[in-house]
């Protein structure tokens, strides 16, 4: 099964996809992941990227497309994957069709998520991330112990650097104007 997770930063489709893939035994993609692990990696797409994810921007199509294809291309993909952040744009989503005709597939369904901008500056300004083990809190609706320290590890909690009010509104703002037009498509 094929299925993209569409919404606005901040909607809740990273914390459906986990339950999702826990379901199903597929793999959870989020473009935005592969990109911050590209970062910590200091690997070249990390840089050519790393402008963009820290002003809240879409890196370019044709980039976004190709590590999406990549990652597909992986065996755990067999079975089906959930699509979180891809496609963003129209282009991406003709890729998308491209890709998946290519391998002889379809995508199987889209869920929407619809959150106003405020649910979604609320609950990204509120994220923490455990640069140690990667778990994910939120300090008013999955508060950790000690708001600096991870339950699980122990260690650091952190806030992304796209997880600032300013960068999240420009987030929003690009959504608007260039991933909402996917509704109607879809």
């Amino acid at each position: 099964m094929i299925l993209v997770l569409l919404g606005p930063p901040g909607a809740g489709k990273g914390t459906q996809a986990n339950r999702i893939t826990a379901d199903y035994g597929t793999p959870h993609i989020s473009t935005g992941d592969l990109f911050r692990d590209a970062l910590k990696e200091n690997s070249e797409l990390g840089q050519s990227v790393k402008g963009y994810l820290e002003s809240g921007q879409l890196v370019p199509d044709e980039v976004t497309t190709a590590v999406l294809a990549k990652r597909m291309a992986h065996p755990d993909c067999a079975k089906g994957a959930t699509l979180d952040g891809f496609p963003r744009t129209l282009g991406q989503a003709h890729a998308l069709d491209r890709l998946l005709a290519e391998q002889d597939r379809n995508l199987d369904a889209v869920l929407y998520f619809d959150v106003t901008d405020e649910t979604a500056v609320e609950r990204l300004g509120g994220r923490r991330m455990c640069r140690q083990c990667g778990a994910n809190y939120h300090l008013k609706f999955m508060p950790p112990r000690d708001p600096e320290t991870c339950d699980q590890c122990g260690g650091e909690l952190y806030q992304r650097a796209d997880d600032c009010r300013e960068t999240i509104r420009r987030r929003l703002k690009v959504y608007a104007e260039q991933t909402e037009a996917l509704v109607g498509e879809y």
